[in-house]
């Protein structure tokens, strides 16, 4: 894995990026920037497009660990591996290859080669086969095309060849800055940071709204959005949180509309002010983490009467996953452990007892009649807090001026 002067060298696959035909360079060239960023405080020396794949040069080899974990959160990235580069001969492959399995003992192996050079002289097969003869010779290890103990893999490319021994799996999808700008509202609970998560390996970049109801309550769940943001920030590079304070709006639903409707009128509510600080930031779209029929404001008939409040589409990644496998998500993603910690979110002030399942349009909009909208929505953006996020230059996150 480590060549001269202690670098290490690594061969970077992606799968989506490379369905995108003439739009291919700018998948690739957004894929090299989100790499340049991810590893930005790293002694990475370089990060260079090969034919169908990318090579990254990292100057010292100490680093590698580091440099696995970044590699490993980059959308767009399907694989990755620690290489050695050779020369494009043969000969020089074969030794070199026979050279690095000396001290890796194992009583089956497979080579599996990929020609990206047509020109070479010999086919994949025939590389497999020459190479494959070699190392059974120095090793006595028999040949297991089913189930190896070891797999070789050989890469020929234009100017040299490249072989390793593991791939390292990647988030696949596609790099984050190539779909454009989402808004999150982000509750602090398990599933909306696994729908912002998804969103990124969409390509979207990722903006967060997060309501509270300080004075209200606590500001514990403000603390935890900024911890979780914290950690998608790692997938993303660049991050803004929007702290919208929504306490004393919902006093005045609670006043005004009938218990049963409560939830649902501050759920359109919080739908027009994200709205409004979406447009703001030019995002075209907004994210939530509704899961059908999880929680009373998220059966079929609710979400249609709240999204009408909205005036941009509203993304909802996890609308067919059970619990189960957010939570499993969650965890891949380390939020979870973030998430269950105890707060007091704004979705437990002035709770009603038996929230309305069922509600209708024309209820809800008597019920708002009793209440200014325009007002309530310009007050609650006039006042909204905004933090920036930054990965990995700052480990904690920069109150904007």
């Amino acid at each position: 894995m480590v060549e001269a002067a202690n670098r290490v060298h690594v061969v970077v696959h992606y799968h989506e990026i490379a369905l995108k035909g003439r739009n291919r360079p700018f998948f690739i060239n957004r894929l090299v920037r989100n790499i340049e960023r991810a590893t930005a405080d790293l002694p990475v020396k370089r990060v260079v497009p090969l034919p169908g794949r990318l090579l990254v040069e990292l100057g010292d080899g100490a680093a590698w660990p580091r440099l696995r974990d970044r590699l490993s959160k980059v959308a767009g990235i399907a694989n990755f591996s620690p290489i050695q580069r050779v020369e494009l001969d043969i000969d020089s492959l074969s030794e070199k290859v026979v050279a690095a399995v000396s001290d890796r003992p194992f009583q089956s192996f497979r080579i599996t080669t990929r020609r990206a050079n047509k020109r070479f002289s010999l086919n994949s097969m025939e590389i497999d086969r020459e190479v494959g003869a070699r190392v059974k010779a120095a090793t006595g290890a028999r040949v297991n095309l089913t189930s190896p103990e070891t797999i070789i893999y050989i890469e020929i490319l234009p100017r040299e060849a490249l072989f390793y021994f593991e791939k390292l799996e990647g988030i696949h999808g596609v790099p984050v800055g190539t779909a454009g700008r989402v808004a999150a509202l982000l509750s602090g609970g398990i599933d909306s940071p696994v729908a912002a998560y998804r969103m990124m390996k969409r390509g979207c970049r990722v903006d967060f709204i997060h309501f509270h109801s300080v004075p209200f309550l606590s500001r514990a769940s403000q603390q935890k959005v900024k911890e979780i943001i914290d950690v998608l920030t790692a997938y993303q590079y660049r991050s803004r949180l929007y702290l919208v304070a929504f306490g004393d709006l919902q006093r005045q639903i609670m006043l005004a509309a009938p218990a049963p409707l409560r939830v649902i009128l501050y759920r359109r509510f919080m739908m027009r002010i994200a709205t409004a600080l979406a447009r703001h930031r030019r995002a075209r779209a907004l994210v939530t983490g509704e899961s059908l029929g999880q929680v009373a404001s998220q059966t079929l008939d609710n979400i249609a009467v709240i999204e009408t409040a909205a005036g941009l589409p509203v993304l909802r990644p996890l609308i067919g996953m059970d619990k189960s496998e957010i939570t499993c998500q969650a965890r891949e993603i380390g939020t979870y452990e973030i998430s269950i910690l105890p707060d007091q979110d704004c979705c437990q002030l002035f709770i009603p007892t038996h929230p309305a399942t069922r509600s209708r349009l024309n209820e809800v909009q008597e019920a708002e009649r009793r209440l200014e909208a325009d007002p309530l929505v310009q007050t609650a953006v006039k006042d909204v807090e905004e933090v920036r996020f930054r990965f990995p230059a700052a480990a904690q996150p920069v109150q904007a001026s």
